[in-house]
């Protein structure tokens, strides 16, 4: 679609130097409220009364006067400080015919690491922000015009996954197939939390379990973990996410990763192994030069007795994704539902071009912020500023459960798996109430029900806690999946008609109303949604205007002068119905594209 905004901005922009200035201000270009003049207007002349000293009516009618106008544009006014456009509505409409196309690729890759489920039990609803959150952002990125890499990290060697395996042996379970595989192993999990409880049993069973620990930090486990990786995988394509890479923790430190990081940060001045103090015999990190407001500034990268900290595996991972180590080795893991290779980290793999990235985005909640800040700081300590700028947190709130928090230990917890049965269970009957004709009505339940979950946790800006409440989540109005959904349905019964009724007529863009343009002008703010949530790092920006544009195409749908349908598409005359119909068309592929970018299907039949 035409950058309609972009071009007024650089007119404005063009007219501000030729009236002296050299720095040029952000420049503001929105549509026009209903009820004033115009298509689309900017308040720069405020933004500039001080510099220029001059009140912002006088500079509004300087800039008029000297702005060339944009093509399209067929005339400017000021109101007040304001400098409002008037553009051809041929012109627009014509713009806003043309499908969202992807932006052309820039330089420097961007790795976007989210899900990251601990390889022990299902995920539960929690864990749907982060990949709710993770592959719509990274499906963003990649239409604005990115070099996307998307990676899961399994974290084989931490104490979830031990404890797990652990369970299965001291209650002598064997799996006989009947629930999923990781949901099988979650109930003994929390059988197992639910025993040590009491202090006398967990003192008991601590020396098994660290022996599992230790044989999963050998390598020796990695089947096992497989198994419950292969489950989970399940579910994370269940919801449409895919990934690139997978890397494994015992990796990173089997190929000498962690002792190259560490290496490395001895060599700087921030990192130190103190011979007294508290810290005596351990290696640790300053951070003091990069985190304000610490009241211990120093974190313990190596433990007295040579043991390596969460922290410091999570920096060498880290180190490794922003090319300051190499070393790790991958194979092909299995084909995705659809088709894309995904590829694992493992010691009998061969060099690939994966990590090395400009820019990070690591999807982890909130409550890990600090740790997140340690990361930037240790790239700082390496003398790299460069990849600590790059290196960015989408932190999210919490998911309370109609109010509660979640607690994987307890077992309170509802998974993604349930959480999706549940969807698809009640989008069914929705559908087999309001059409119970409707061919593929399970295919279509499917894709209603995973939309509806999926758009719950992208609506909802990132730093907002959500509650998960199920009334809520699987609405089928007002702001939530199922309502876009709708609209593009609604679009393509109006074409499938077209089509089948054989009307194909030239749009005639000069016959377009008042109502294509306010419809074009909603419909040429795709790009600029998608760039902003580029920008933003948040597809809540995207799904926000998705609702706008769904919003617009029902008040079009439905619009009437004198009681009558002032919008008819296909009993349109000639010209204006190719017109309307070329808008229909527009609107149907922004909406399924938008959609598609938050990991959500556009069915063509509701």
């Amino acid at each position: 679609m035409t950058g309609v905004k972009d071009s007024l901005k650089q007119a404005v922009a063009s007219a501000l130097r030729g009236m002296g200035l050299e720095q040029i201000p952000e420049i503001d270009v929105q549509e026009t409220p209903a009820d004033k003049p115009g298509d689309y207007g900017t308040p720069v002349a405020f933004r500039m009364a001080r510099v220029l000293r001059k009140a912002p009516p006088l500079i509004a009618t300087e800039l008029a006067e000297r702005i060339e106008l944009p093509e399209g544009v067929v005339r400017v006014e000021t109101a007040g400080g304001y400098v409002n456009f008037f553009y051809d509505p041929a012109y627009l409409t014509r713009a806003a015919a043309t499908p969202p196309e992807p932006a052309r690729k820039r330089g420097g890759k961007v790795l976007v690491e989210h899900t990251s489920v601990n390889p022990n039990k299902e995920l539960h609803v929690g864990h749907l922000r982060n990949v709710a959150l993770g592959d719509a952002i990274a499906r963003i990125l990649d239409f604005a015009g990115r070099e996307v890499e998307v990676l899961n990290y399994i974290d084989d060697t931490g104490r979830q996954s031990a404890e797990s395996l652990f369970a299965l042996e001291h209650y002598g379970l064997v799996y006989d197939g009947s629930k999923k595989y990781d949901h099988w192993v979650g109930e003994a999990y929390v059988r197992l939390h639910r025993e040590m409880e009491d202090e006398e049993a967990r003192a008991r069973l601590e020396p098994a379990i660290r022996e599992v620990l230790h044989r999963l930090e050998a390598g020796e486990l990695r089947g096992e973990i497989e198994k419950l990786l292969a489950a989970q995988l399940e579910t994370m394509w269940s919801l449409n996410a895919e990934y690139d890479v997978l890397v494994w923790e015992s990796d990173i430190v089997r190929e000498g990763l962690l002792q190259r990081a560490l290496a490395l940060l001895e060599q700087t001045p921030y990192v130190s192994r103190p011979s007294e103090g508290k810290y005596k015999g351990a290696l640790v990190m300053d951070t003091s030069a990069f985190i304000e407001g610490m009241e211990d500034p120093y974190l313990v990268l190596l433990r007295s007795d040579g043991t390596a900290t969460y922290t410091a595996k999570d920096i060498a991972f880290q180190f490794w994704k922003m090319g300051l180590l190499e070393g790790l080795r991958f194979k092909p893991f299995t084909r995705q539902p659809s088709g894309r290779e995904l590829y694992t980290s493992h010691p009998e793999g061969a060099p690939m071009p994966f990590g090395g990235a400009t820019e990070t985005i690591n999807v982890i909640d909130v409550r890990q912020s600090y740790p997140q800040q340690v990361l930037k700081a240790a790239l700082e300590a390496a003398g790299r500023h460069d990849l600590a700028e790059g290196a960015y947190h989408l932190a999210y709130e919490t998911v309370l459960l109609e109010g509660k928090p979640l607690s994987g230990r307890k077992g309170h917890t509802v998974s993604v798996d349930e959480v999706l049965e549940e969807a698809v269970r009640r989008a069914r009957a929705v559908i087999a109430e309001k059409n119970p004709e409707l061919e593929n009505a399970d295919a279509v339940a499917r894709m209603v029900g995973v939309g509806a979950v999926r758009f719950a946790m992208a609506k909802t800006e990132p730093k907002k806690q959500i509650d998960f409440r199920w009334e809520q989540a699987l609405s089928f109005e007002g702001d939530a999946a199922p309502y876009l959904q709708y609209a593009h349905a609604r679009a393509a019964s109006i074409l499938r008609k077209a089509t089948a009724e054989g009307l194909a007529d030239e749009p005639d863009f000069g016959q377009a109303t008042p109502y294509e343009v306010e419809l074009a002008k909603e419909l040429l703010r795709f790009e600029e949604s998608v760039q902003k949530s580029a920008e933003l790092k948040t597809p809540h920006v995207l799904a926000q205007y998705l609702l706008d544009l769904a919003a617009a195409w029902n008040a079009y749908y439905n619009a009437k002068e004198n009681g009558r349908p002032a919008t008819p598409v296909l009993t349109a005359p000639e010209g204006l119905r190719g017109l309307r119909l070329a808008l229909v068309d527009s609107l149907k592929a922004a909406i399924a594209t938008g959609l598609d970018l938050l990991g959500i299907a556009a069915p063509t039949e509701m």
